[in-house]
């Protein structure tokens, strides 16, 4: 009985151990992080725009081929 009890307090301590040692990141790492995620939705952003504009670009073709070309 004593050896379990051992036991259950070693592994509640590892696990502890284990939790509190997590890797803290840095200001600057935060900053460029968070960087990167804007950088990515900036281009996410632009081919958005740039699909938008050639969706009406198309639009654009087919009335005017509806028109007869006026």
């Amino acid at each position: 009985m004593k050896k379990i009890s051992y036991l259950f307090l070693a592994l509640f301590s590892l696990s502890i151990l284990i939790t509190n040692c997590r890797e803290q990141k840095t200001p600057d790492e935060k900053v460029e992080e968070a960087l990167n995620e804007v950088g990515e939705e900036l281009e996410d952003a632009s081919d958005d725009v740039k699909d938008a504009a050639e969706d009406l670009q198309d639009e654009i073709e087919e009335v005017k081929e509806e028109n007869g070309g006026k």
